[in-house]
């Protein structure tokens, strides 16, 4: 998610087939279960989560992805699926839609391609309505020496993965973000690559704090 990498927009499905069709569909079940109303894909990449998104009809849904080549690959997936989809060209850290208008943002290893998570994170806070869903599946840092080797093969990983940070602590930065209650969050099995599985629901921003922020800018 962090500009044009056509080598890897073309080898992202084909590399990822296998995973698609044996590991990954039980995690994007649940990315999409029970939801309704508006929805924004973060990241939509080639479109992985579209044929999840397909059978549900009460989703109007909402799309990122700022790699060209991915983009042209989600909207003639979308269109292979009969699902209306707005794909926009933007980035994590800045979505041109107005602050709480989703009821939810689905994110599926998106975090670790993003320049600044923090950032985007923040976004996601800010599009979110009060008691909106965020949910994600990423992969994170693995623990002890395998840990140390992620850390060692980071910076090639990087050039070689389309910006991809092998290497980074996401789900310590989802569990403690206070603008957000930890909902459910599973730590998923897997020593070379583990993941991250869960939701976050937004929470009511006080009255006093909306307050401070339309007026931060007049400081």
């Amino acid at each position: 998610m962090s500009g044009a990498h056509p080598i890897v927009s073309r080898l992202y499905d084909p590399v990822m087939a296998i995973p698609e069709r044996t590991m990954l569909p039980e995690h994007r079940e649940y990315l999409v279960a029970d939801l309704s109303g508006r929805v924004l894909d973060l990241g939509a990449g080639t479109g992985a989560m579209f044929p999840y998104f397909a059978g549900h009809p009460e989703i109007e849904l909402h799309a990122i992805e700022p790699d060209p080549g991915m983009r042209r690959q989600a909207e003639s997936k979308a269109h292979s699926l009969g699902l209306p989809v707005e794909i926009s060209d933007a980035g994590g850290e800045s979505l041109p839609y107005e602050d709480d208008s989703f009821d939810a943002v689905v994110a599926s290893y998106v975090f670790c391609t993003i320049p600044d998570p923090a950032a985007a994170l923040s976004e996601v806070a800010r599009v979110l309505k009060p008691g909106g869903e965020f949910r994600f599946l990423e992969h994170v840092r693995a623990d002890g020496v395998v840990g140390e080797l992620h850390d060692l093969l980071a910076p090639a990983w990087h050039t070689v993965a389309g910006g991809c940070h092998l290497n980074r602590e996401t789900g310590t930065m989802f569990r403690t973000d206070e603008r957000f209650e930890l909902v459910d969050y599973s730590q998923l099995s897997g020593r070379t690559m583990p993941m991250i599985r869960g939701t976050l629901e937004r929470r009511p921003e006080s009255q006093l704090y909306r307050w401070i922020l339309d007026w931060v800018p007049v400081w």
